[in-house]
């Protein structure tokens, strides 16, 4: 009779038998992987899109200027019938100017010269004939629109009426030079209007632009000192405002430019004009022009 296995034994080589399996089918998969490898996931490449904003030029400050001492005088009445700030005959910002095409050097017009108008070569030492960059059109004011006027389309009485003129970088700027004087102490202008970067000055004592000589100075770093008088005098109900002598500093353009536009009994002129405001420079006036009501270019360069 025989003996018949006992449960313990069965029990063992199920177990024995279990392991063996298990060893067979982890084998192949193992020989499938090379030693200490694993399987590299599934990649998805997608684009990657970088957006670099350029940064932000800084604006170059103007130059630290040292406040200068200027002096006030007294002005003839009446004072101006609004404040300056909303005046469109003192403050150019109001009317603004555009643009415009034409020749970038001195033009000639016929008509009767002043020997005494304001001279432009007397803003730079030594005084010079500068390069134009640009050329512009001053907007019309209408005085009927509103409480103080509004603008109005580009004046065409002359071609140009605001010019842009080089400069070496922070160069001291003066006064256009002029003879005459309006105040004891070798005063030749007042000033009508001043912010950091505009002046409005007259060659009389009257706070107008409807009588005498008129400038108006765009783009360039007025100095604090000026700035404060004008200021002060100002708010003081304008009785007397800031004066100025030929060569004394008004700031710097510390833009390498500044523009001018320049008036006569209100009306604004072309600041090309040699026989006006070049006179030293009329062998270099090449372009004439002549106004008909309109204008039209009569002889190229």
């Amino acid at each position: 009779m025989s003996a018949k296995p006992s449960v313990f034994a069965v029990v063992f080589a199920a177990i024995i038998a279990f392991a063996w399996f298990a060893t067979q089918d982890a084998l192949p998969t193992q020989a499938q992987e090379p030693p200490g490898e694993t399987i590299p996931p599934v990649s998805v490449f997608m684009p990657i899109i970088a957006y670099e904003q350029a940064p932000t030029p800084e604006p170059t400050p103007a130059p630290t200027q040292t406040p200068l001492v200027y002096n006030a005088i007294p002005v003839e009445p009446p004072p101006s019938d609004r404040p300056a700030a909303l005046h469109g005959d003192l403050n150019l910002a109001l009317r603004s100017y555009i643009t415009t095409t034409g020749h970038l050097g001195l033009v000639n017009y016929g008509g009767d010269t002043d020997p005494l108008a304001p001279q432009i070569d007397g803003m730079f030492a030594p005084p010079r004939l500068p390069v134009f960059r640009s050329v512009h059109q001053v907007y019309d004011w209408d005085w009927n629109c509103g409480a103080d006027g509004c603008r109005g389309a580009p004046i065409t009485d002359y071609p140009v009426t605001l010019i842009e003129m080089e400069t070496a970088p922070n160069e001291p700027l003066s006064l256009p030079r002029r003879t005459p004087n309006i105040y004891t102490g070798d005063f030749k202008a007042l000033v009508l209007y001043a912010e950091e970067r505009r002046l409005t000055i007259t060659y009389t004592r009257r706070d107008t632009a409807a009588v005498g000589y008129m400038i108006h100075l765009e783009n360039f770093a007025v100095n604090p000192g000026l700035l404060a008088l004008y200021q002060a005098t100002n708010a003081a109900g304008r009785g007397q405002l800031p004066a100025l002598r030929n060569g004394e500093i008004i700031g710097v353009a510390d833009r390498g430019s500044v523009k001018i536009a320049t008036r006569d009994t209100g009306q604004f002129l072309d600041p090309r004009a040699c026989k006006d405001w070049w006179s030293d420079y009329t062998a270099q006036c090449t372009v004439q022009l002549r106004r008909l009501g309109d204008w039209r270019l009569e002889i190229g360069d």
